[in-house]
């Protein structure tokens, strides 16, 4: 009620651009035809399949930020919509959604874990179930301004497959951007040695030119 009554008052802003925005909109008009919408196919990213609704650029930049570090929560709706609205026939059925754990440190600093929260919105379109079945148990540190070649080695066997990883079967790793696939690697590493198969990914947004 006090976010409606809020939204009279002062009409939501567009994250891009800080223009007004639609109600329920995280993008003003102009912003959201300026997401590069990707193709519905399925890229090799370290040897993981993974699907991206768009480009890492442009208005998707502030719009995964507002998600990672202002804990705009709501976004993460919208970018859910994108991915089921857009990704390849069939990427879901029968799969359960596994989302990228956070370092603990990071987990508690942030209060949140972006992946999961984006996992969960996109539960709620597939009705998919989300299985929080994996932890990093090795911090890497920082991986900005790393190479793929670094970023795999920094983060090989940085992920851990709990018992409920057993059970999966079919699973999509769930992130927020895909850069390298270090990370998507990573996380798809543990998930088949615990027998999960196949493993697959989607993230809301992908750097182009790193294939």
């Amino acid at each position: 009620m006090l976010t409606r009554l809020a939204a009279l008052v002062a009409p939501p802003l567009c994250w891009g651009c800080s223009a007004p925005a639609p109600r329920g909109s995280p993008l003003c008009r102009a912003c959201a035809r300026g997401l590069r919408r990707l193709p519905p196919d399925l890229v090799d990213l370290a040897g993981v399949p993974c699907f991206s609704a768009v480009a890492y650029e442009g208005p998707a930049r502030p719009l995964v930020r507002a998600l990672k570090f202002r804990a705009a929560l709501a976004v993460a709706d919208s970018m859910a919509a994108a991915i089921a609205a857009t990704a390849p026939d069939g990427l879901f059925e029968g799969a359960a959604l596994v989302p990228v754990p956070l370092a603990r440190s990071r987990a508690r600093s942030r209060g949140f874990n972006q992946a999961l929260v984006l996992a969960r919105a996109l539960g709620r379109r597939t009705g998919c179930t989300v299985v929080g079945c994996l932890e990093r148990h090795a911090g890497p540190g920082t991986q900005v301004g790393r190479d793929r070649a670094e970023r795999t080695r920094a983060l090989a066997g940085s992920m851990r497959a709990g018992d409920a990883a057993a059970r999966v079967g079919r699973a999509v790793v769930v992130d927020d951007v895909a850069t390298t696939g270090a990370t998507l690697a990573a996380c798809a590493s543990a998930l088949r040695g615990a027998g999960c198969e196949p493993v697959l990914a989607v993230t809301y947004a992908r750097t182009l030119g790193r294939l």
